[in-house]
C-alpha cells in the first residue's frame, strides 16, 4: 500500500505512467468524471476554474470512472476526444479507474478513508433515492463529479458532493484559501 497519495501508481489518459508526485507543491482538485452523466456539463466549470487558477499553482485532475449506471463506457482515446472536442478540456486527465466497490483504485480508497464526508451532501443523494437508484454506503463516492481538494502538502482538506459545481462559492473559497498558503 502506498504511504501517501503522491506514491500511488497511476496512468495518464494517454497510457503513460505517472504519480501525483508530479504535482507535489500544487493545490489539486481531484474529480471522478463521466461523459454520459447529467452532471457532465460540469466540465465547463472545471475547465474555467483550472484556467483561472492554474498559473497560481492549481491543478484539476480528471479521473474517468464507469461506476455509476455505465456513464463512462468509452475507451481512454474516446474519453480524451470527447473532453477535448466537446468541452475543450486542457486540465490533466487520467486513465479510467474504479472509484467504488471491491475493485476501487487505491487513490480513491485513500481519498474516501481520509475524507469520508462531503460538503454539500444532500440534494444529490435525495434525487438518487427519488429515482430509485441504489446508494453507495456512507463515506463512499456517491456519484460522478465528486471533488477532493488537496493542499500543497498533500493533505485532503475538502470533499465536495457531486452536485456542487466548480464555480460554487464554497469551492472557490476553499481553493483560494489553499492557494494563499
Amino acid at each position: 500500500m502506498a504511504d501517501t497519495l503522491y506514491d500511488i501508481p497511476l496512468r495518464r489518459i494517454d497510457g503513460n505512467h505517472a504519480t501525483l508526485a508530479d504535482y507535489r507543491g500544487e493545490v489539486l482538485l481531484i474529480v471522478n468524471v463521466a461523459s454520459k452523466c447529467g452532471l457532465t456539463p460540469q466540465y465547463t466549470g472545471l475547465e474555467a476554474l483550472y484556467r483561472d487558477k492554474h498559473g497560481k499553482g492549481f491543478e484539476v485532475l480528471g479521473f474517468p470512472a464507469n461506476n455509476f449506471m455505465g456513464q463512462e463506457p468509452g475507451s481512454e482515446a474516446e474519453i480524451a476526444d470527447f473532453c477535448s472536442l466537446t468541452y475543450n478540456v486542457t486540465f490533466p486527465m487520467f486513465a479510467k479507474i474504479s472509484v467504488a466497490g471491491a475493485v476501487k483504485h487505491p487513490l480513491y480508497d485513500l481519498l474516501t478513508r481520509e475524507k469520508p464526508d462531503a460538503t454539500g451532501e444532500g440534494p444529490m443523494r435525495e434525487n438518487l433515492v427519488k429515482a430509485g437508484i441504489p446508494l453507495t454506503p456512507p463515506g463512499e463516492i456517491l456519484w460522478n463529479f465528486e471533488k477532493f481538494l488537496v493542499s500543497r502538502e498533500g493533505h485532503i482538506v475538502e470533499r465536495f458532493a457531486p452536485d456542487i459545481k466548480a464555480d460554487d462559492p464554497r469551492v472557490i473559497e476553499a481553493v483560494d484559501r489553499e492557494l494563499s498558503k
